[in-house]
């Protein structure tokens, strides 16, 4: 069964805006559906009904698999034939038709407001402590995915009017404004820092117009993220929380319990899932409640 995965993934990032973590867990959703339906001989993709997609949706349950994973395949199904629909290549999505199943509502995790100051307070002025500092507010002061820092390029940062352009390489960006201290922390990173790391990098080394670099002057991974935000949360109170998403939920969280409104949150994250933002706002409403018990007098 021909899958045209390399079509189906300029899709997911041309239209669909999808993350590069998230691209790849869309199209090994969609191998493993192949998989199954290999397995029932059914060959061609057009073949495809409804009663197929909730029989696998059915046996991964019978495998154990979480309900929040069962609905990932689900989304990415449709996501898949929706691609394939566009494409001509099929009449209709059979999975639109299929019922994802319901999920136990998860509490958001998100740093307080001096938490989040106690961790930008920690890197030092050294030439990494410059970048870090940098990464760090940019990632809570814009609401970025780890996976967006990491490919962001420095063309993408608009220092005079103060914004970054994220997935400016998939074609469709989203702008995003930048804080005053993001904006000064990335300027003192870029004209500072930056050059330092740079100046020992090796000729075959391809991190030119890399935003953030490694001491060896080469693209600063997700993985290499991940590693700088451990080291910073440890001792921390939220050492074992502490992570991209949870930088990026701070962000959502803060902002609604100041007023902003669930579109907005929604255009700053690049994110098309409403339900998703808004588990945002249940935070917000909680925080809301406990103030107004904590202080007004009839409460």
């Amino acid at each position: 069964m021909e899958l045209r995965l390399s079509q189906f993934d300029r899709y997911l990032q041309t239209v669909k805006n999808v993350s590069d973590t998230s691209r790849n867990a869309y199209e090994n959703d969609v191998e493993d559906f192949s998989r199954y339906l290999d397995e029932r001989s059914i060959r061609s993709i057009c073949d495809v009904l409804p009663k197929h997609v909730s029989s696998y949706l059915a046996k991964l349950k019978e495998a154990g698999k979480s309900a929040s994973t069962v609905n990932r395949r689900l989304a990415s199904i449709r996501a898949y034939f929706s691609f394939l629909s566009s494409e001509g290549a099929v009449r209709g999505n059979p999975a639109v038709s299929v019922r994802a199943p319901r999920i136990e509502k998860r509490t958001v995790e998100y740093l307080t407001i001096a938490e989040v100051d106690e961790l930008l307070s920690k890197p030092d002025d050294t030439v990494l402590g410059l970048r870090d500092r940098a990464l760090l507010e940019l990632l809570y002061g814009a609401g970025l995915r780890a996976s967006e820092a990491a490919a962001a390029n420095v063309e993408d940062v608009n220092l005079r009017v103060g914004f970054i352009a994220c997935g400016s390489s998939a074609g469709k960006a989203r702008i995003v404004p930048l804080g005053r201290p993001a904006k000064a922390a990335l300027e003192t990173y870029l004209f500072d820092s930056r050059p330092s790391l740079m100046a020992v990098k090796d000729d075959h080394v391809t991190g030119d117009r890399a935003l953030f670099v490694n001491y060896t002057g080469e693209r600063l991974t997700r993985q290499g993220i991940w590693k700088i935000l451990k080291e910073y949360g440890k001792g921390t109170a939220f050492e074992e929380k502490l992570t991209p998403q949870i930088l990026r939920n701070s962000f959502a969280v803060h902002m609604i319990q100041n007023g902003a409104d669930l579109k907005s949150i929604q255009e700053l994250l690049g994110s098309e899932d409403l339900a998703s933002i808004k588990s945002y706002l249940s935070v917000a409403k909680t925080h809301i409640k406990d103030v107004y018990d904590r202080t007004h007098p009839r409460a």
